[in-house]
């Protein structure tokens, strides 16, 4: 039997139609999205006064990973920035750098904020627990190299979209048990959260073609987790796995009603409010995965955006607001 599903935006759902739809992902088709072109990054920068910067950072393996560095060049030097650390989506299979690119790079155009989005192992080729640690390397180089950036290291942001999401919360946890480095918040965009895939919207979401489906999700967790066993998961790796969600910056995240991670994304900030934490939930009605990085131009998709901006935005103002005070203390 079909189970009954949300209702897509009808706006989002007359866009869909032009989008092909696959149910599942096999290693064959893998291998052709990734021969597909990388996002439009120069064309996003052609209109915008951005210093841009190439760096490797080596992994704990010595393995290089790449980073991209985007700064407003006509920043007062004077004046540190905010940073969004950003980490990309791609099921953890796919994807760069480069991908979802346009949301940070929005951020730097609205408050002034230093951008630097990590090129991480993918998997199959890198299982376990090595992406969220090339997260890590490269988060540890961020925070270290503050000055020299223009970073403020007290209003570092981590985000991530999709498995970027995923990955975000993932680092925030293992920052927040090694004690390093100072994490301001936590911006997760429908983030990639439980590999168990056993959710009532990751039932709901299965058995139908769709931009990410739970035969796509299990495709994705089955690469990353490698022979792992259950009982071996990280929680740094599946996030949902943390028994302790206590401790952690203030939390944004949404969601579609109409995708795969609904209810663990729910469930996470719950659990986090639970704990006493800061968390700031939205599920936008009718949103199927990703919906705002795929038609940026529908209505919900700017209102999602917006939302998102605007709650960074309170953010960083209240932050550096305490930032100012300690520096007229002489702290």
């Amino acid at each position: 039997m079909t189970p009954a599903r949300p209702a897509l935006d009808p706006e989002l759902r007359e866009l869909l139609t032009g989008m092909p739809l696959m149910l599942q992902l096999t290693p064959e088709v893998l291998a052709q999205l990734r021969q597909l072109p990388s996002a439009p990054v120069d064309s996003l920068l052609a209109h915008r006064q951005v210093e841009r910067r190439e760096v490797s950072v080596p992994a704990t393996d010595g393995a290089q990973i790449r980073m991209s560095v985007f700064s407003p060049a006509d920043t007062d030097r004077t004046t540190a920035a905010p940073c969004v650390y950003w980490i990309h989506g791609g099921g953890m299979v796919m994807g760069d750098r480069f991908s979802q690119i346009d949301i940070p790079l929005e951020w730097l155009d609205e408050f002034g904020a230093v951008v630097i989005s990590v090129d991480y192992r993918l998997a199959p080729e890198a299982t376990g627990t090595t992406l969220v640690d090339d997260c890590y390397q490269g988060l540890l180089w961020t925070a270290e190299h503050s000055e020299e950036l223009g970073i403020d290291p007290t209003r570092i942001i981590v985000a991530g979209a999709s498995a970027g999401g995923g990955l975000a919360a993932g680092l925030t946890l293992l920052a927040r048990d090694l004690g390093a480095p100072a994490i301001a918040a936590q911006v997760l965009i429908c983030p990639m959260l439980d590999h168990r895939n056993t959710t009532t919207s990751s039932r709901q979401y299965s058995g139908v073609p769709g931009v990410w489906t739970g035969e796509m999700n299990e495709f994705g967790w089955r690469a990353v987790l490698g022979d792992l066993t259950v009982d071996e998961v990280s929680a740094y790796v599946s996030p949902a796995r943390a028994e302790d969600l206590s401790g952690l910056p203030t939390t944004y995240i949404d969601a579609g009603s109409a995708e795969v991670f609904r209810d663990e994304d729910t469930d996470y900030a719950t659990r986090i409010w639970a704990a006493g934490g800061q968390a700031e939930l939205h599920v936008w009605a009718g949103g199927f995965h990703g919906f705002d990085a795929l038609y940026p131009q529908a209505d919900i998709s700017a209102t999602a955006r917006r939302t998102r901006t605007d709650w960074l935005t309170r953010l960083l103002l209240s932050t550096g607001s305490a930032t100012a005070a300690r520096a007229r203390r002489g702290e």
